[in-house]
């Protein structure tokens, strides 16, 4: 098969699809590669290591998109991209469908077939290929909200660990999944004043025995959720419906209880959102103030610390992508439910229900696409 991977063009996005490590696996299973030129100097990847690792160097995306059978990136294609997809062309990315309409339907127009990283399943019932993300922007987002509170940045002007005699910050988490478990970790880490809300008691027991004295927990109902809030310094928005569109949990009702300053963080922010007030933002220009609260919306966070990103992702995506290229998408995914459940779009349908859903779309079985 033919695989091309190009340069991601979204907003402050320098993260690439293909290593040169993923490359030389690809082409040892007797794959072509080809990489559009300077794709991979986000994460210190010259052409050169490319090369050395078998791959074709093409000057631009479109003859890329042109020659490729499966296109492998990172985040989901940006208008001039899906203008350049074929009908039968794989496209292997993040896709985050639920609350971009206008994406979804030049997807299906396009007649691709789109396997999302963020609907492929394991046999935990967990996501795998969102998992690493999914720490990386947990992570991010605590060390994201402490630069907000400063006050040069529109915050409250607190500390997140405090000093000896001055109270540390309050974070509160909502959703204590991966990436609320790891921006727990990072702020009790911190010494921060940590509560972890969720509404699962097996996820809010495995917290507590995690965390211990380090931080609390609390069922995420209404009362407690704006209780959390109003005494919160900053709040982490951690919340997940997998293939959906994230639920409103804080409502713009909820943002005249805080603090002046305090500080909102929606990593949710790629399936719309968990704060009624959030709107996407860009490292360029990552926050905005409603009613004094700052909100830090960056839909890419991972892409600002690409080399880590870059490599964890390729951990979790390139076995999916040699079993594509090897056995072609049908019977890999005739073979692989898990790998079925990424099937977002194929032949003019949406093959998500979550995504057919949101979007008031027809919804056409994955299970059809592989009959």
């Amino acid at each position: 098969m033919i695989v091309g991977t190009v340069k991601e063009i979204k907003n402050h996005e320098y993260r690439v699809g293909l290593t040169p490590e993923s490359v030389h696996e690809l082409t040892a299973h007797g794959h072509s590669v080809l990489v559009e030129a300077n794709a991979g100097n986000g994460i210190g990847a010259n052409d050169a290591a490319y090369i050395k690792a078998g791959a074709e160097i093409i000057a631009t995306a479109a003859e890329v998109f042109a020659r490729a059978e499966m296109i492998v990136k990172v985040k989901e294609p940006q208008p001039v991209e899906r203008a350049m997809l074929r009908p039968g062309q794989i496209l292997y990315t993040y896709l985050h469908l639920a609350p971009d309409p206008d994406q979804t339907c030049d997807l299906v127009k396009s007649g691709a077939v789109c396997i999302a990283y963020e609907t492929v399943t394991d046999e935990s019932g967990g996501l795998p290929l969102l998992k690493p993300m999914s720490q990386v922007a947990g992570r991010m987002a605590i060390q994201a909200g402490a630069t907000a509170l400063e006050k040069a940045h529109g915050g409250r002007g607190v500390l997140l660990g405090g000093v000896p005699g001055v109270l540390p910050a309050k974070v509160a988490v909502i959703g204590g999944g991966v990436v609320g478990f790891n921006a727990a970790q990072m702020a009790a880490g911190l010494g921060a004043d940590v509560t972890i809300l969720d509404r699962s008691p097996e996820v809010l027991e495995k917290l507590g025995m995690y965390f211990e004295a380090r931080a609390k927990t609390r069922f995420s109902n209404r009362a407690n959720l704006a209780e959390c809030v109003a005494d919160a310094d900053l709040v982490v928005g951690a919340v997940l419906i997998p293939g959906a569109a994230a639920p409103k949990l804080v409502t713009a009702e909820m943002l005249k209880t805080m603090k002046p300053g305090a500080v909102l963080v929606d990593v949710a922010i790629d399936q719309g959102g968990c704060f009624e007030t959030s709107h996407a933002t860009t490292h360029a220009d990552p926050t905005y103030i409603v009613d004094g609260i700052v909100h830090y919306c960056v839909a890419n966070m991972p892409g600002a610390v690409a080399r880590t990103s870059t490599y964890a992702l390729n951990n979790v995506t390139l076995p999916h992508a040699l079993r594509i290229a090897d056995l072609g998408w049908k019977a890999a995914l005739k073979r692989d439910p898990h790998l079925l459940a990424g099937l977002n779009v194929w032949d003019g349908k949406v093959t998500y229900e979550a995504v057919a859903q949101d979007l008031g779309l027809p919804y056409t079985p994955a299970a059809e696409a592989v009959a």
